[in-house]
C-alpha cells in the first residue's frame, strides 16, 4: 500500500507541509503504509501549455515525469491545500490540471484543508466541484479541516483538547482512506475502465 501526499502550498516553511509530514508519519509508523510527498515548496511547476502534450518535450519530461511516476504507483492520494483568501492556491490547481487518469484515475483522494483561523471549508468545496472530471480521482466523503493550524500538530504529544481531537480525527480518516484504497484497487483491475473510448469525463 502506498499513499502519495500533495502539499499544495508554494510557501517556504508552510503549515501545509508541516501537516503533510505529520500525515506521512502517521501513515508510515502507525499504519505501515509507504508514502511519498509531492511538495510545491521550492518546486515550481510551469503553467500548463501546449508543449505539455508533446511526449518528447524535454522541459515537461524533466519537471513532470518524476511526479507522474510517483502518483501512478500510489494506491491513494492526499491533497493538502491551504485556504488562501478562501481559495485553493494557483500552484495546486495547476498541478491538478496536469494530472490525468493515468496517474490518479479511480484512486481514492482525501482532501485536507488548512486554515490559520476558524474557516477552511471553501477549498473543500472548490476541489469537490472541480479538479476531478478528467483525472477521475475519487474524492472520498470524508475530509479533514485543520483549523487554527499553527497551534496543532506541532509536537509528538497534543498540547490542547483541540489538538487531541484533530489527531483522533486524522487517525480515523486515514484508516477510512486505506479501506477505500483497498476497495478501489479491484475497480482499476476489473477490466471495465476504458480511457481510450472515454478519455474525458462528462
Amino acid at each position: 500500500m502506498k499513499i502519495s501526499i500533495i502539499s499544495g502550498s508554494h510557501r517556504k516553511n508552510s503549515q501545509s507541509e508541516k501537516i503533510s509530514r505529520y500525515l506521512m508519519n502517521e501513515l508510515t509508523k502507525k499504519l505501515a503504509v509507504t508514502t511519498h510527498l509531492v511538495t510545491l515548496n521550492e518546486n515550481p511547476i510551469p503553467l500548463m501549455d501546449e508543449e505539455f502534450f508533446n511526449l518528447e518535450s524535454q522541459k515537461w519530461n524533466k519537471v513532470w515525469n518524476p511526479i507522474a511516476t510517483e502518483l501512478q504507483s500510489a494506491d491513494g492520494i492526499i491533497v493538502v491545500t491551504p485556504e488562501w483568501h478562501g481559495m485553493v492556491p494557483a500552484g495546486l490547481k495547476n498541478l491538478l490540471l496536469l494530472t490525468s487518469a493515468k496517474e490518479v484515475g479511480h484512486k481514492p483522494g482525501l482532501i485536507v484543508s488548512v486554515s490559520a483561523g476558524g474557516s477552511g471549508a471553501y477549498p473543500i468545496n472548490e476541489l469537490r466541484t472541480s479538479g476531478y472530471k478528467n483525472s477521475r480521482i475519487c474524492y472520498i466523503p470524508e475530509h479533514l479541516i485543520i483549523r487554527d493550524c499553527t497551534h496543532v500538530l506541532n509536537n509528538d504529544a497534543p498540547e490542547s483538547p483541540a489538538d487531541e481531537a484533530i489527531r483522533q480525527r486524522i487517525t480515523y480518516t486515514l484508516n477510512i482512506l486505506i479501506e477505500y484504497a483497498k476497495a478501489l484497487k479491484s475497480v482499476r483491475e476489473s477490466g471495465k475502465i476504458d480511457y481510450k473510448t472515454f478519455p474525458n469525463g462528462m
